[in-house]
């Protein structure tokens, strides 16, 4: 069995979700998403050969990647000297990032589609310390967090995320700048940081109420939130329960948590 050569291209692996991005220009208009946040660590998720590594560190970012393929993090090190230390050879959602990045940083990557949700959740959990993060998904999940209410793709992840982030749908990119090709097109959104620090409900109840009811969301609210409340369902009179979840905004969800909560509490009582 020949040894491997760090200086030879990287195989993408099915089993990590790789599609290794071919395309230098799309490269840099990702780079170009957080041309705001010159003064700002960042790190990147899955660099693989480092297409979009090069224009981040052009840019001058003071960059962080970590990358869980090890056959990639040897490719790294050989054809990235400048960032020696800072390549973590470690799973991003097993990632303590406060230890990490102290303070504030941006998240950024070609992201593997198979964990994509998964990341935003974890960015979610940092959302005090991530003002921005950006970067390429499969165009559906794409669609679906920068979706408005009253869309079918709007959904569980739309409203938790849009409910501390701006979502911006950038541009979509073709399938034949991939090696290898995905089966479906992608498309680069931008998440940013908005104003809000407090929903001023119980945020873990939050995401129940929004799990819970687009979990059946053909369903209208009354039937779709009977297994969070039970039968007691039935004493809330608001027209908002006879509509479904899909036509919510973020802050009807919060209102609609609000009396979940106070009713969860008479329950108690």
């Amino acid at each position: 069995m020949t040894a491997y050569n760090p200086a030879h291209k990287v195989k993408p692996k099915k089993a990590l979700g790789q599609h290794f991005l071919k395309d230098v220009t799309i490269a840099e208009r990702i780079a170009d998403t957080l041309d705001d946040y010159k003064d700002m660590p960042v790190m990147e998720i899955g660099p693989g050969m480092g297409m979009l590594t090069r224009p981040l560190l052009d840019k001058g970012h003071n960059l962080t990647v970590v990358e869980l393929d090890v056959e990639s993090v040897a490719y790294l090190s050989v054809h990235f000297p400048e960032l020696q230390g800072r390549i973590l050879g470690e799973d991003f959602l097993k990632c303590d990032l406060s230890k990490i990045f102290p303070d504030k940083f941006c998240v950024i990557g070609n992201y593997p589609y198979n964990i994509s949700s998964q990341i935003f959740f974890k960015v979610l959990d940092y959302k005090d310390s991530i003002p921005c993060c950006s970067g390429m998904i499969q165009k559906e999940v794409a669609e679906r967090l920068a979706s408005p209410p009253g869309s079918k793709a709007y959904g569980i992840l739309s409203v938790l995320l849009q409910a501390w982030y701006d979502v911006e749908y950038l541009f979509t990119v073709s399938e034949h700048v991939f090696d290898p090709p995905p089966k479906v097109k992608s498309a680069v959104i931008r998440m940013t940081r908005n104003n809000v620090t407090s929903l001023g409900c119980d945020e873990k109840l939050f995401k129940r109420v929004v799990k819970t009811a687009f979990n059946q969301r053909r369903k209208t609210l009354r039937n779709s939130l009977r297994p969070l409340v039970g039968d007691a369902i039935s004493q809330l009179t608001d027209e908002i329960y006879n509509r479904r979840p899909e036509q919510l905004s973020v802050a009807e969800f919060i209102s609609l948590t609000q009396q979940i909560d106070n009713l969860l509490q008479e329950k108690q009582q």
